[in-house]
């Protein structure tokens, strides 16, 4: 859903959704940037609704820990600060083994289908759609791989994690767009499946470690990336300039 199209008038009861969709979509996508300023009045009059469901949809992106609420109660897109990637990498690395080795513990034969089916959504998203589908596919892939470990806290704790990671795993997707994202990304989240279906929490931890590092890696080189020194787009500069 585009800004224009946002205009509309939504449907009884369903405009507070709708607007948190398209607000944490806009947020996950950097086009609401890091410290934007989400004030109640504007979002109402860009919506056309009244400032109850804003608020609402304000509530759930505050859970989500996508905006922040300042001293003086005014609300912003959270902050990224990349001083604390370390910290952000080792608590992932943390709640991602232990999800998944709970996973491999606990989970049941019902739990299987759905992981598999949630693997390959990933997988058909990585070749066509676009980043946010893949965010979006990533985020019910290993959400679900935490249900199936069965304890809500460490459910609940890795999930918001997972939102927290969600703005920086986008400039990673947008990174590999340069590479072959299909090779880089592709059938990881069918080796979580094989090791959760096998019960092996040592596969389960090993390939959870893997994949936080591999994120790690990716990003940080999406980071340092510049152009070579001799790429020649073949334009003529005219002489003088």
């Amino acid at each position: 859903m585009t800004k224009e199209e946002t205009s509309s008038t939504f449907q009884r009861g369903a405009a507070s959704g709708e607007i948190y969709r398209v607000l944490r979509d806009e947020i996950l996508t950097l086009q609401l940037e890091p410290g934007k300023s989400l004030e109640e009045t504007s979002l109402s009059k860009r919506f056309a609704v009244s400032r109850s469901p804003i608020r609402e949809a304000l509530n759930r992106l505050l859970a989500e820990r996508l905006v922040e609420t300042l001293p003086n109660r005014s609300t912003i897109v959270t902050q990224v600060d990349l001083r604390d990637f370390p910290a952000l990498i080792q608590a992932l690395d943390v709640q991602q083994r232990l999800a998944t080795r709970l996973a491999a513990q606990n989970r049941v034969e019902t739990d299987l289908p759905r992981l598999r089916e949630l693997a390959g959504v990933f997988n058909d998203s990585v070749g066509q759609a676009s980043a946010l589908t893949i965010l979006q596919a990533n985020f019910a892939f290993h959400v679900a791989v935490a249900e199936a470990g069965r304890n809500p806290y460490v459910t609940r704790q890795y999930r918001e994690l997972l939102s927290e990671t969600r703005r920086l795993l986008h400039i990673h997707v947008q990174f590999l767009d340069n590479a072959d994202r299909v090779e880089v990304m592709r059938d990881q989240h069918h080796d979580f499946v094989d090791a959760i279906e096998a019960q092996d929490i040592a596969a389960a931890d090993a390939i959870a470690h893997a994949h936080t590092m591999q994120f790690h890696d990716r990003f940080l080189k999406a980071l340092r990336y510049a152009p070579e020194a001799d790429f020649d787009l073949g334009l003529t500069i005219p002489e003088g300039l």
